[in-house]
């Protein structure tokens, strides 16, 4: 099976270039998309520069069986091992795309990211049989029609040009029946989307080094928030979509003011990663649950899990099934 897949994506103008299947030549005419995988090329090389990545990875697996529905790791190897093909789209350095193909060495998956960080991918884990790596754009694949049974687009679908034509190529190389596992950011306050929103409109004007010791600042200021112990019951502002409640100030400043992610189990470096995984990209749609959920109904998908939280919206879907209430 990886033999015919590795051939098809051949015959779509795709080469072997260092473990990786890529395109002849680049599409130079998206910017923005060019700009947006800089970024992720840039983050992912930093990230795992970085000494100790077992604390962040086990962070991620913890969070994806929450994001998706899974009672436990058991669970996810038992869906796992259901699924003949997978495609990881938008795979970063790899690391989700070799943990998949690890709980089922029977299942193939396709590890795809547009950015440079696949080749990253390639070298950490080109020693696993049942990866093929893939340099290219995840709303144009050159996976033949009905050849995946399961997409998972893990915290990048709000990243692409139009998230909407990327969900019709999932629908496209997904077999019927086939399941998605998708996220997207959540919209978030006014003050913070104001912020956000205005950034990320003059952001060209900061290079990824600047972002970078930007983000640095952020970590450091989040840091400093969360060290301050100080847990509050905060007012509800709604004329401005302030969620108040008890919690401490920190989470009180992020979710409603300016991005300044800390986490301490994480460690420093891996903080700085996750705001620049924010600041950085020009690209970054926010959503609200019904607009996700509309988006994805919109494309043919169902919902059989459903999961939201201050910071995003994620769940697994069908292709073809109606969306549950």
């Amino acid at each position: 099976m990886k033999q015919e897949l590795e051939a098809h994506i051949l015959t779509k103008g795709y080469m072997r270039d260092s473990g990786v299947l890529c395109l002849n030549k680049s599409d130079g005419s998206r910017s923005r998309l060019q700009a947006n995988q800089s970024a992720f090329g840039e983050k992912w090389k930093k990230v795992v520069g970085h000494d100790d990545l077992a604390p962040v990875e086990a962070f991620h697996r913890a969070w994806y069986l929450k994001l998706y529905g899974f009672s436990d790791e058991e669970a996810l190897r038992s869906f796992v091992a259901r699924q003949k093909v997978i495609l990881d789209a938008g795979a970063g350095y790899g690391f989700k795309s070799a943990y998949l193909a690890s709980l089922s060495p029977d299942t193939l998956v396709v590890s795809m990211d547009l950015s440079e960080s696949i080749y990253l991918a390639a070298e950490r884990y080109g020693d696993v049989k049942n990866i093929i790596f893939v340099r290219g754009d995840i709303a144009s694949t050159p996976l033949p029609d009905g050849s995946v049974d399961f997409v998972s687009c893990d915290q990048v679908l709000h990243h692409t040009i139009d998230p909407a034509a990327t969900l019709a190529e999932f629908s496209r190389v997904l077999v019927h029946g086939g399941h998605a596992a998708l996220y997207v950011y959540a919209k978030k306050a006014l003050p913070r989307e104001l912020l956000d929103e205005h950034f990320i409109s003059g952001r060209a004007q900061l290079d990824h080094d600047a972002i970078w010791q930007m983000s640095r600042k952020l970590t450091e200021l989040g840091r400093m928030l969360e060290e301050t112990n100080l847990e509050l019951d905060f007012p509800d502002i709604p004329e401005l979509g302030v969620t108040g409640g008890r919690q401490s100030l920190q989470r009180f400043v992020y979710y409603n003011f300016i991005k300044c992610f800390w986490n301490e189990d994480m460690g420093f470096d891996a903080s700085v990663s996750t705001n620049f995984d924010w600041y950085a990209p020009s690209i970054a749609y926010r959503f609200s649950q019904d607009e996700f959920e509309e988006l994805v109904r919109n494309a043919g998908f169902g919902a059989t899990y459903l999961h939201s939280e201050k910071a995003c919206h994620s769940g697994m879907f069908t292709k073809g099934d109606a969306l549950t209430n």
